[in-house]
């Protein structure tokens, strides 16, 4: 049987004090004698008490604990990102609570009303891919609770945010395709109210139009990119009567997709297909051939953005205006999109 754990109650019983004496001996209340303090920290120790930080915050109204709400954690992505607000957080002395809203606007809602019930000190919030409403978020600001977005942001809100240079990243993974010979470069986007999808979908028409090629609405395919959409995303490119001969995907989950369709047909990558994803995610260096991607720098994303959830909780007014980190993008070049004898650029 697990040891049951100290609390206030067994130190007060124990030493015959009361519980209000007792706790603020623990915190360092002057009123409290030095001598009496001394035999209350004594015996916490020998009885490994450790304060219910959760319930501390509770009674003063706010915690030393900061909330996080990311759309799932099982990719590379989210769970670098997390590590990063961890190490961060953990640094300032502040524990984290996650909460994931498995890409669903109702779970995201229930997630802030948990951080909320918890009285955490801040929030830190990746949308849903269903996320295209903003009135869950204001309920949150009505309470005071510092807020910031990381990488997912609804377009035309101005919040605090750290996102990704995406339009950089889906130019850059564009022109690196071109540069390799490819001329007819087909896309996989997701919802265009969601930053990421639209500025990647952005950056690919700009390099298009810079090499002089237009921008054809039968090579944009839009879903969520996820395995199933990339399967389905290829099959109906494949079905054009003018295929494309590369595809860049937002999202390394919907190239993998189109990597297994293309094998089913028996096409070649890079030499019949060209394909760059994004979000660098780990199983991008175990495909054959290996994956191009986009690398967001997650693990920086999530300590940035905990620094800047700091520094508004440490102002004692608010700012005039919300706050931007704009991370820049790196675009990892691997065999998916090599042709032989074009040595990469980009």
């Amino acid at each position: 049987m697990a040891k049951k754990r100290a609390s206030i109650t067994d130190l007060a019983r124990q030493l015959q004090l009361s519980t209000s004496t007792v706790s603020r001996a623990l915190s360092g209340h002057p009123a409290i004698s030095e001598a009496t303090a001394r035999r209350v920290t004594a015996l916490a120790k020998e009885l490994g008490y450790r304060p219910n930080s959760l319930a501390a915050g509770l009674r003063k109204g706010r915690s030393n604990l900061l909330g996080v709400v990311v759309p799932h954690i099982d990719g590379n992505f989210f769970s670098q990102v997390v590590k990063g607000i961890e190490a961060a957080a953990s640094q300032a002395g502040y524990h984290v609570l996650i909460c994931q809203s498995n890409e669903d606007l109702a779970h995201e809602r229930e997630n802030l009303e948990t951080l909320m019930s918890a009285q955490v000190a801040g929030i830190l919030v990746s949308l849903s891919r269903t996320s295209n409403e903003f009135r869950h978020f204001e309920k949150v600001r009505k309470r005071d609770i510092p807020l910031v977005f990381f990488d997912r942001v609804l377009v035309g809100h101005d919040v605090n945010a750290v996102v990704l240079d995406d339009r950089a990243g889906g130019y850059r993974a564009t022109r690196h395709l071109l540069e390799q010979g490819y001329r007819r470069i087909a896309h996989f986007s997701g919802p265009q109210y969601l930053n990421i999808y639209k500025h990647r979908r952005q950056g690919y028409e700009d390099a298009l139009r810079e090499y002089g090629l237009p921008v054809e609405e039968d090579l944009i395919v839009f879903g969520h990119m996820d395995m199933p959409d990339g399967h389905a995303g290829m099959r109906q490119l494949l079905a054009l009567p003018h295929p494309p001969d590369a595809v860049f995907s937002g999202s390394d989950f919907s190239a993998a997709g189109a990597l297994e369709v293309l094998a089913e047909r028996g096409l070649r990558v890079p030499e019949d297909m060209g394909l760059v994803g994004f979000s660098n995610e780990v199983f991008g260096r175990l495909t054959l051939p290996r994956l191009t991607s986009v690398d967001q720098h997650c693990e920086l994303m999530g300590r940035t953005a905990t620094r800047l959830l700091l520094e508004l909780l440490e102002e004692r007014e608010p700012a005039s205006a919300p706050r931007h980190v704009v991370l820049q993008p790196e675009l990892l070049i691997r065999a998916s999109s090599l042709r032989t004898g074009r040595a990469g650029a980009g």
